[in-house]
């Protein structure tokens, strides 16, 4: 960043839109196959209508305006509008049950709804809100109107300007059970994290595919705010359908992605699929294990057929928001793509990350100055920086709770440091499983073990005081082989019952012996459903699995064979 940083994130998008006027920013293939795209002066401007008919409603500075939509290049608009008019945002997520939307409206206190459009877009009604305030986001950022003054985008130049300090955002991270937490985000919070990707992303010609939701604060700090600071474009895709997914990364000659680990591992599979369709599954795998001590564009060269597939140009990753399976990272940085790890929260932003020069898997890297990270006596990861948050709305007891004496946020998290000082997370302190024994043990250690062993997604609990077990979701059993070995097919829910548990409990086997005896799953259950139940952000909602796995029969690991 130069001396000419941007200090709040209206003067980010004003300045961009300034470098940038002619050049693609956001773009949406609509549901009728036609692309709509825009320019970044087409941004700023629809942007300043948002502003001026969120200001036209009625709604002063300091008001709450809930967003509630799929993505679509008007929502960027909506949320950069409403800055303008110094509102503050409050994201709904398209997951949230409705009981957790109900309780997130009543505590924000929100006067308006920007509702998003489109066949996969929300229902008021489901929620209870059908007769709350509500205008669609394409109403606010559309084409001027008769009503729209000809010089719209001077006037709302000229508005008094929000202060680096001033909240724009609340993000609710909580509202499931219970009162929800509201984070509480200013302008410099959320710079300091795009300060951050601008010393560790590599400067190039950035194209990307838009796949996590703009509720999340990930994706507004990289996938919006930091893509349109360098200049890219972004095109939204609001389906999880691989083939879907890698048309789109083909035809945008994408060169960066934002993932979380399981839509990462979703397009892993399919090349993995691909690989065995041409009865290359064995070459291939033997492949990687060569590729992996080679330089990444020979590595690129190597396997030239997958990058065509994804348009050519993809060379870096970013993953985040859980837990990335060292062997799936090794996977993607076989065939030469670098991918880069953080760690951190919606309270925290960034608090440590890798770099393109340094990421060893099963790390998450270092903190970057001026943020700090250090650890407490219990192994609580401790954060401190300016990307925290300032507090949870209308709770000072709450905030006061996630703080120490002397200002380092509690994360909840537990980690360690390698030898050579990178944070390795060994899981949430709630998760924890304390042995009658006393010793500690990490779900994510086991599950990973799963992992490499076969069985490709786990949830791991505690069911009885003492007695580990894994529940297995069965689409996911195929492995990700390592060099040298034979894949096997992919499994299905059609497969022979015997076999498929056969399947398991080699699995299982293989992974104890990697385990240290405390660690040892002793019975494996099969999940019902075709995937776990999760987050807006796919992390899996532990708590019902657990709910589900302490009245479910196990299946015993068998010994002997």
């Amino acid at each position: 960043m130069t001396a000419s940083a941007p200090t709040t994130i209206v003067d980010l998008i004003e300045k961009a839109c300034a470098r940038y006027a002619a050049r693609p920013s956001l773009a949406l293939r609509r549901d009728d196959g036609t692309l709509v795209e825009w320019t970044y002066a087409d941004l700023l401007h629809r942007s300043r209508l948002a502003a001026w008919r969120l200001r036209a409603l009625g709604l002063q500075p300091g008001d709450r305006l809930l967003t509630w939509s799929p993505s679509m290049p008007e929502l960027p608009a909506v949320y950069f509008g409403a800055m303008m008019a110094r509102l503050v945002l409050v994201p709904l997520d398209l997951r949230m049950a409705p009981d957790a939307i109900a309780r997130i409206v009543a505590s924000s206190g929100a006067k308006h709804l920007a509702l998003g459009t489109g066949r996969d877009a929300p229902d008021p009604r489901d929620a209870g809100l059908e007769h709350f305030p509500t205008t669609t986001v394409e109403a606010l950022a559309g084409e001027p109107g008769a009503a729209i003054p000809h010089d719209v985008d001077a006037q709302v130049a000229a508005w008094e300007k929000p202060r680096p300090d001033e909240i724009w955002e609340l993000v609710y991270t909580s509202g499931t059970t219970g009162t929800p937490k509201g984070v509480m985000l200013a302008h410099d919070n959320v710079l300091a994290s795009v300060a951050l990707c601008h010393r560790i992303l590599p400067e190039m010609e950035h194209r990307t595919v838009s796949l996590l939701p703009l509720s999340h604060l990930l994706e507004q700090a990289i996938g919006t705010f930091y893509v349109l600071d360098v200049g890219a474009s972004v095109l939204y895709v609001r389906s999880r359908n691989p083939r879907v997914i890698f048309e789109a990364i083909r035809e945008r000659r994408v060169t960066a992605m934002i993932f979380v680990p399981q839509v990462l591992d979703l397009i892993w599979q399919t090349i993995e699929r691909e690989a065995e369709k041409s009865g290359r599954a064995e070459t291939f795998h033997r492949m990687r294990g060569v590729a992996r001590r080679l330089p990444y564009p020979v590595r690129r060269r190597m396997f030239r057929r997958v990058h065509e597939g994804l348009g050519g140009e993809l060379r870096l990753v970013v993953c985040t928001a859980a837990f990335l399976p060292p062997a799936l990272q090794q996977a993607w940085e076989d065939i030469g793509v670098v991918v880069i790890q953080g760690y951190g929260s919606t309270e925290s932003g960034f608090g440590t990350c890798n770099t393109r020069q340094d990421h060893r898997p099963g790390t998450v890297g270092r903190a970057q100055p001026p943020g700090e990270c250090r650890l407490a006596e219990d192994g609580e990861i401790l954060l401190r920086g300016p990307q925290l948050f300032k507090g949870y709305w209308d709770d000072p007891t709450g905030t006061a709770a996630a703080m120490t004496e002397d200002g380092w946020y509690r994360t909840g998290d537990i980690g360690r440091f390698d030898d050579e000082g990178r944070l390795i997370l060994m899981g949430r302190t709630k998760d924890i499983i304390v042995l009658p024994n006393g010793f500690n043990v990490y779900p994510e250690d086991i599950e990973n073990a799963l992992r490499v062993a076969g069985v490709r997604d786990s949830v791991v609990v505690e069911t009885v005081p003492g007695r580990i077990e894994a529940v297995v979701l069965a689409p996911g059993l195929a492995r990700i082989p390592q060099a040298g070995d034979v894949p096997a097919a992919q499994p299905s829910r059609m497969r022979d019952p015997a076999a498929l548990r056969a399947e398991v409990d080699a699995a299982v086997k293989r992974a104890n012996a990697t385990l240290g005896m405390s660690q040892r799953v002793a019975a494996w259950r099969l999940w019902p459903d075709d995937d776990f139940p999760r987050t807006h952000t796919l992390k899996v909602k532990r708590d019902q699995v657990r709910a589900w796995a302490v009245a479910d029969a196990p299946l015993p690991v068998t010994e002997g064979a």
